[in-house]
């Protein structure tokens, strides 16, 4: 034997293992029960998509928009003056007839603690005139002055003489927040944050 030769065989590469068709139909069944749960989980506990159908945000927010929603930071922070957020409707709607599940969107326009009025079309709160860029119509009613109570937020429409809020039901319970508008996912060319 020479120094070059060795005492070791070659080995020969084994080839894989055939997967039977129920083994490989099995897995696909627990990939996609587990894509359903982290979908579910994701919707319930994260975000989830919702779709604009009324004028009551206009011109922020377009009928036909589609947003998502996000749903953690009301987990680390109250709602803020401004935030555009998504609730189920409290009671003072349901009694008028609203499904429980019929989610609405709306700005917070006063936190707890502060007091809002509307006046000759301007909204106050604490005495301030708000600075609203963003609002279709001025408001073509006066409310308050009122002080937002502890675990609520006063809400309204951007699009002001056309929208079912605050200055209607009353104070929203923030228990009743899904959450937040994050982003506009359609239509394509308005692609965007939410502010």
């Amino acid at each position: 034997m020479t120094s070059e030769q060795t005492s070791e065989q070659p080995t020969t590469a084994s080839a894989p293992a055939v997967k039977s068709p129920w083994r490989i139909w099995w897995e696909n069944v627990q990939i996609l029960f587990i894509a359903l749960i982290l979908a579910l989980l994701i919707r319930v506990f994260v975000a989830e998509p919702r779709y604009i159908p009324s004028d009551s945000m206009v011109p922020t927010l377009e009928v036909g928009d589609r947003l998502v929603v996000e749903k953690v930071s009301y987990h680390l922070h109250p709602p803020e003056l401004g935030d555009i957020v998504v609730f189920d409707p409290p009671a003072q709607l349901q009694i008028l007839g609203f499904a429980k599940d019929q989610a609405f969107i709306k700005r917070i326009i006063g936190t707890p603690g502060q007091a809002v009025q509307v006046s000759s079309g301007k909204v106050y709160v604490d005495n301030q005139p708000l600075n609203e860029p963003y609002i279709a119509e001025a408001a073509n009613y006066n409310w308050g002055p009122m002080q937002v109570p502890e675990g609520a937020v006063f809400v309204m429409g951007d699009n002001r003489p056309n929208s079912n809020d605050s200055h209607v039901w009353g104070f929203l319970p923030a228990k009743n927040i899904i959450g937040r508008a994050w982003l506009r996912f359609y239509p394509f060319d308005r692609v965007g944050s939410v502010k």
